[in-house]
Formats: C-alpha cells, sequence, structure tokens
C-alpha cells in the first residue's frame, strides 16, 4: 500500500483539478466506439484501446441523487469529479431521474437539461466520460402520479421522449460513452398483475424498476426486447453515433428460480454492450466469475457496471477483478463524495466505512 502522504498528495490535487483543467484545457477527449474485435472499446481516430474504469455517482455522502444538490452546490460535483478523476477513473455512471427531466409525458424539463449541459461540459473539462443511466425512480416519493397512472404503452413513450430529451442535450460531445436505458429491469412473470412499477425498497432507494405491469401472453424476453426496441429507436433518431446499453442484475441469466426476463442472448442484438452488476461473495469468487463469461457467451462485450467488495475480501475482490477479464472489458465500482482522507479521518469509523475505503484505495492502485 502507498504511503499515507501519497494520498494527502492526491486529495490536494483533487481539490483545484477542476479549476486547474479549466483553465489549461489540458484533459482532450476523443469519441468512443467499439473496437473491432468482439469484446472491447477504442477510442476515435487513435484506436487506442479504452477499458472503462470509475465509479457509480448515484448519491453523495448524504445519500441525496446528484438533482437533490447539483443547483445550489455545483461546486461539489466539480470537487467529486476532480477527486474521481484523482482516483484514477476515466468513466463516471450518473444516474438521471425521470421526474426531474419531464414535467409531463411529452414535456421536458429545460432547466434539467440545461444543467445536464454543465455536467457534460465538466466531464469534458476534466477528462472523463459518461455513463448516462436514465429513467431513475429512486425515491418513490419524487415519482409524479401522472407517470404511475400511465399503461404500458403510454409509459414506454414518455420514456423515450425522456431519452429523446437526453440524446438532443449529448449528442454532439465526445465525453458520452454511453446511454444506459435503465438500471436493472425487470419483466414480470405470466400471471403476476402488479399494483406497481417499481421494486422492493434497498434502504431509501428504489433500483429495480418494472416495465410492465401485466404481460399478459407474452414470452418476458419478448417484452424486454421490445422495450428496448423502443428506446434505442428514440435515441437514433437524434443521435446514431453513441453506444447504448442496459444495466442487468446478475439474475438476469436464464436459469432456474428468479430471472429478470432481461435473458442476455435474447436482448444482446439489440444493444451495443451488455453491462451486468455483479457484486462477489468470499468463497464464491468463482460463481462471480461464471456468472461473467454467462454475459460475455452472447457475443457482445461486457462491462461489470456495478461492483463493490459488499461480501467478501478486497484479496477475493481482486481476483474477481483480475480473473473476470478478457469476458469483461471494463469495471465500474462506487464513489459516494467523502474522499479517502475523510473517509480514514472518521472516528467512527464503521465497517462500511472501512470496506468503502479499501474500494476507493483498490480503483486508485489497481488501474488496468
Amino acid at each position: 500500500m502507498p504511503p499515507q502522504n501519497s494520498i494527502s498528495f492526491y486529495r490536494i490535487v483533487s481539490s483545484f483539478l477542476p479549476f486547474v483543467i479549466f483553465a489549461a484545457n489540458c484533459h482532450a477527449i476523443d469519441p468512443i466506439s467499439l473496437a473491432s474485435q468482439w469484446n472491447g472499446f477504442k477510442v476515435q481516430p487513435s484506436g487506442q484501446t479504452f477499458t472503462p474504469w470509475g465509479f457509480n455517482y448515484d448519491h453523495d455522502e448524504q445519500s441525496r441523487l446528484i438533482e437533490d444538490y447539483w443547483n445550489a452546490e455545483w461546486k461539489k460535483v466539480e470537487a467529486d469529479f476532480g477527486e474521481m478523476k484523482a482516483l484514477g477513473a476515466n468513466c463516471v455512471r450518473v444516474h438521471l431521474q425521470f421526474a426531474k427531466f419531464m414535467n409531463s409525458a411529452g414535456e421536458p424539463n429545460e432547466a434539467a437539461l440545461v444543467k445536464l449541459g454543465e455536467l457534460i461540459e465538466l466531464a469534458e473539462r476534466t477528462g472523463l466520460y459518461l455513463d448516462l443511466t436514465g429513467l431513475g425512480c429512486y425515491h418513490k416519493k419524487d415519482v409524479p402520479a401522472w407517470y404511475d397512472a400511465l399503461g404500458e404503452a403510454g409509459r414506454w413513450e414518455a420514456q423515450a421522449a425522456f431519452w429523446r430529451a437526453v440524446a438532443s442535450r449529448c449528442a454532439a460531445s465526445p465525453a458520452i460513452f454511453c446511454y444506459d436505458l435503465m438500471n436493472e429491469p425487470v419483466v414480470p412473470g405470466k400471471g403476476d398483475r402488479r399494483e406497481d412499477w417499481l421494486g422492493k425498497p434497498f434502504g431509501d432507494k428504489t433500483f429495480v424498476q418494472f416495465i410492465s405491469r401485466d404481460i399478459g401472453d407474452r414470452e418476458r424476453y419478448s417484452v424486454a426486447r421490445a422495450w428496448i426496441h423502443n428506446l434505442v429507436s428514440a435515441i437514433r433518431e437524434i443521435d446514431q453515433k453513441h453506444l447504448i446499453t442496459v444495466g442487468l442484475v446478475d439474475w438476469s441469466l436464464d436459469r432456474s428460480g428468479l430471472t429478470s426476463g432481461f435473458v442476455p442472448e435474447k436482448i444482446a442484438q439489440e444493444l451495443d454492450f451488455l453491462c451486468a452488476h455483479i457484486y462477489p461473495v468470499g468463497g464464491k469468487i468463482s460463481e462471480a466469475l461464471e456468472k461473467t463469461r454467462a454475459f460475455a457467451a452472447c457475443g457482445k462485450p461486457v462491462v461489470i457496471e456495478e461492483t463493490f467488495p459488499l461480501k467478501c475480501s478486497t484479496k477475493e475482490f481482486d481476483r474477481f477483478i483480475r480473473d473476470s477479464h478478457p469476458a469483461a472489458c471494463g469495471w465500474i465500482g462506487f464513489y459516494w463524495g467523502a474522499t479517502i482522507d475523510e473517509l480514514e479521518s472518521n472516528r467512527k469509523r464503521s465497517i462500511a466505512i472501512s470496506i468503502t475505503l479499501g474500494c476507493l484505495k483498490y480503483f486508485m492502485y489497481k488501474k488496468p
């Protein structure tokens, strides 16, 4: 482990980094595309290999979503992007809430789109690519009643309108790595007539979302494929260049037991690459690796878009990251607004803080 003073040095650099970048414009950023081989990405026009390595910036240290503070505390967002860059990231996954970007089923919120434009400019200045994940309904209290009242067709069209608006703001930027249609979508099983569009909450947030409340006689995978096709088509009306994916729970694989309906081999043709959310478990690293290889078997690049040593040691986590290559060609952890120095100086260091600290250091020093 590097000495503490090197970590402090990174903290000092990161606090000034956004302003240094702005003044010197020292980070050129070029578009990302699929590589000629099936399992990777490249920078255009150089052809240099691009390996996504970075963080989910899904909430801050107070559990606030980015739209909750980016208007009043923009300098915090700048500082956090500088910190993530100093930690070695080249990619940041940002989660956009549907309710913050749509005033109605067909009317985007222009103020939110303007702020998204500022975020894109910040990414360009900092030299970070954005994985823009949309349609979030993480805080159930923020979901408008009119949105929940829509039927399947109306909801899908409102979601398409969201993506047209976002793509219109993003299409010209080289800093967009990809559009992720939704975080962890699920198709209900036949006979499962749901009252709610959202899954069970995890803490104060709801990460799983259903794309239908009743599929009737349709096959689950066909509903998933139709939904993806609808949203991809909406984006491609505006933006023909940037990559499109969807963030899948690891139980999307077509196996006995719990499944999401988003079977990788059934939906892969609609997407540029697949994103898998895999959290390795201690003593079962081989199972996590096998899941990664199963996602890759569909013939599209795979990015581990969410991973964290929540239930395993750092050593086992390292084994998962190292051995998941070449089935996976990118890895994205988590950054929640607290720096390495802040976590280390916390006198009430909990197990959660210690795990987060170890993960940040891992991503800082183990970049592939």
